[in-house]
């Protein structure tokens, strides 16, 4: 029954943002456009959780800094590019495919197909090599086999 109740819990647990009371905007609909924007970016001390959830304090700079400029009138992509250029794209949850990145996009089909063309060229050099193995008997050979698999 604990462990019923322990799985209800951890099943119903929901992630905590740290969003401070004081950080919050007036205006809902800014407010709501900083959480969105937040939620893609990484917490540079953390690495695994977004500014919105993280509670250190270089994530509450970063907080306050996206709600500063969209406050300051940016578009979205204009605060989140602002970010970018000030601490890199290592910020970007989701990083963009495009230059570098794209060999870090693409890298996982390659090697998928590589470890598939490789695969396949060992299963065929082994029927080759079995098929070749079978005709390098002689006719003495074969007759010696034959007369073992009858009886």
């Amino acid at each position: 029954m604990r462990r019923l109740l322990l799985v209800l819990c951890l099943m119903l647990a929901t992630p905590v943002f740290a969003v401070q009371p004081d950080e919050i905007l007036d205006d809902p609909v800014l407010e709501a456009r900083a959480r969105e924007i937040s939620k893609g970016l990484r917490c540079p001390v953390c690495q695994n959780e977004s500014i919105d959830e993280s509670n250190a304090s270089l994530s509450r700079d970063l907080r306050i800094l996206l709600r500063e400029r969209l406050t300051a009138g940016d578009s979205d992509q204009e605060a989140v590019d602002f970010i970018v250029l000030r601490y890199g794209e290592f910020v970007l949850l989701r990083p963009n495919a495009r230059g570098a990145n794209l060999i870090l996009w693409l890298a996982p089909a390659g090697m998928l197909l590589l470890a598939l063309g490789v695969g396949w060229a060992t299963v065929r050099r082994r029927s080759v090599a079995a098929d070749a193995a079978g005709d390098a008997l002689s006719d003495e050979e074969k007759a010696r086999l034959d007369e073992i698999l009858r009886s």
